[in-house]
């Protein structure tokens, strides 16, 4: 792979992948890795690590680099506690302490509970552009293939125990009088994790207890299926096991003396790896979730929640745009309008039809190379032969509305589509018409609408009104779309009021009660050329 030039390489991705190459030398292969625990669903903020991952394994091809994305699914951790937006909570109660791979799938749609939601999110990452590789961990030790890792740790448990403690209080440190195993085990006769080991026999015979069905075994860990790590060593075994360069840790984890530092300690003098490098990553908020999607998740966005409202290049983009290390918001408010014009305003740098305000030219081509490494990092498979079609989020709520949804009515409608922009319009208009009528209506009341085609009246219309609106049915309807500009049609709509002796802002006030049964709308020259001439007949003949 060839290296790009370097001043294009400008992002905080590339930063960190300069970082690596620096701190890991020249390797053959440079591993990214990234996991979860699937105890429920994998909502918005765990995504922030994967993509954060992408970036950054992206930004190494960029540099030449051959790069190995892994995504661990830890799921030989414990079941816990119930997630409070699964179906039949009574039946996963009973499984509570087993291994997730052995809950069931209360959905009844997958093999088990972890299954369902590593489908789910292995199922949508192809969308948004990452391919990672997936490991499943209940696979792995299982197959035994960490045997030589656990009986590592067992005969340096000591050491472990010294690692661990080296960052706590004294409160908080382990008794040196009191036995440590960095291996525990889920009961092979009731499958819970509620034992305790009694014996090691030094090399690969545990014996243990389970608390909860009194059953005592003596497992073999080359051979046995129950024993597993505990997740503060089993993290830096990995390390080493998958030859790990780069992993990014949210802000607990990162934090001086927290788990990345005790596990550096561990991958050292166990396992002798150089822990990876790292980054800290901030976590996501939510802004403005609409009830039905808050209330049928239980307070959870996912990654399919946020592909309602952002098509996916506009999803990366807010990612890519943030720094890991900030917290920021993922808005399904008003804020939605105000993120898609920020991309189609960074799509126009890129594409030469808008610069940026910068004087000086130096800063203005920094912004200009800034501006089109986002871009390039926001797209799912590279920059586009041909710019996307732009439409203004706004603009197409609106026309969305005008023809009920109907996309194939909008894309005739805006007349001048390519073939190759209507892959990614169609994506646009599917999230702007999910954000108006589950988003809108909660937090921009006056932009949703519906054209009144039933050939209803609005009944207040009468008198010297009825006469101005006929009027307008009559001399501006049949102009419309001729205008040179919106001011033109709106000026003849004045001259009516005038000459009724009406306020113009009544008579605007009423042809909005006659087109949508609303006190106001979209701004009315544009949207009675948006409905068009056949439609405001139509709607107004009734007058």
């Amino acid at each position: 792979m060839s290296e790009r030039n370097p001043a294009e390489l400008c992002h905080w991705a590339d930063q960190q992948a300069a970082r690596i190459i620096k701190e890991k030398g020249d390797r053959d292969c440079y591993t990214c890795a990234s996991g979860i625990t699937p105890s429920g669903t994998v909502h918005i903020g765990n995504f922030r690590e994967i993509i954060t991952v992408d970036l950054v394994a992206r930004a190494l091809k960029d540099r030449g680099k051959n790069v190995r994305f892994i995504y661990s699914w830890d799921d030989y951790d414990v079941f816990r506690k119930v997630p409070a937006n699964m179906p039949k909570p009574e039946v996963l109660e009973k499984y509570l302490r087993y291994p997730i791979t052995m809950v069931p799938d209360t959905f009844e749609r997958d093999e088990n509970y972890a299954r369902h939601h590593e489908k789910d999110i292995e199922n949508q990452l192809p969308r948004v552009g990452i391919h990672p590789e997936f490991l499943y961990q209940a696979d792995r030790y299982r197959a035994n293939r960490y045997v030589e890792g656990m009986k590592k740790a067992m005969q340096n448990r000591n050491v472990i125990k010294e690692c661990l403690n080296a960052y706590r209080d004294d409160e908080h440190k382990m008794d040196d009088s009191k036995e440590y195993w960095p291996v525990a085990a889920f009961c092979c006769k009731c499958n819970k994790d509620t034992t305790k080991i009694t014996d090691y026999d030094g090399e690969y015979g545990i014996t243990y207890i389970c608390q909860s069905c009194g059953h005592t075994e003596k497992g073999d860990l080359r051979t046995s299926k129950e024993f597993k790590l505990g997740w503060r060593v089993d993290w830096p075994m990995r390390w080493n096991e998958e030859q790990v360069c780069f992993e990014p840790g949210g802000k607990d984890h990162i934090s001086p003396g927290g788990s990345y530092d005790t596990a550096k300690l561990v991958s050292k003098k166990i396992y002798g790896w150089d822990a990876p490098v790292t980054m800290k990553y901030d976590f996501v908020r939510l802004k403005g979730v609409p009830g039905k999607m808050s209330s049928s998740k239980g307070k959870v966005i996912s990654l399919v929640d946020a592909l309602e409202v952002y098509q996916p290049e506009v999803l990366r983009y807010i990612f890519a745009s943030n720094k890991v290390d900030h917290e920021f918001s993922i808005s399904f408010d008003l804020d939605v309008i105000s993120i898609y014009e920020a991309y189609d305003k960074t799509e126009r740098i890129v594409w030469g039809l808008e610069e940026p305000k910068e004087k000086n030219p130096e800063k203005k081509a920094q912004i200009i190379a800034q501006e089109k490494r986002l871009y390039e990092l926001s797209q799912i498979e590279g920059i586009p032969a041909v710019m996307p079609y732009q439409v203004p989020f706004r603009l197409l709520t609106t026309l969305l509305q005008t023809y009920s949804g109907n996309v194939d009515a909008v894309i005739n409608a805006l007349g001048d589509v390519k073939p190759e922009q209507e892959e990614t319009l169609r994506k646009r208009c599917a999230c702007a018409w999910y954000w108006i009528r589950e988003s809108a209506p909660e937090c921009a009341e006056d932009m949703c609408f519906s054209l009144r085609e039933d050939g209803s009246k609005a009944e207040d219309i009468t008198g010297d009104m009825l006469k101005a609106v006929v009027r307008v049915r009559e001399e501006v309807v049949p102009k419309v779309g001729t205008y040179a500009v919106d001011k033109d049609c709106q000026q003849d709509m004045y001259t009516i009021a005038t000459e009724l002796g009406l306020e113009a802002k009544d008579l605007f006030r009423a042809l909005y009660h006659a087109l949508i049964n609303k006190d106001q709308g979209p701004r009315l020259a544009n949207f009675m050329k948006i409905i068009g001439r056949e439609k405001l007949t139509k709607i107004l003949k009734v007058y």
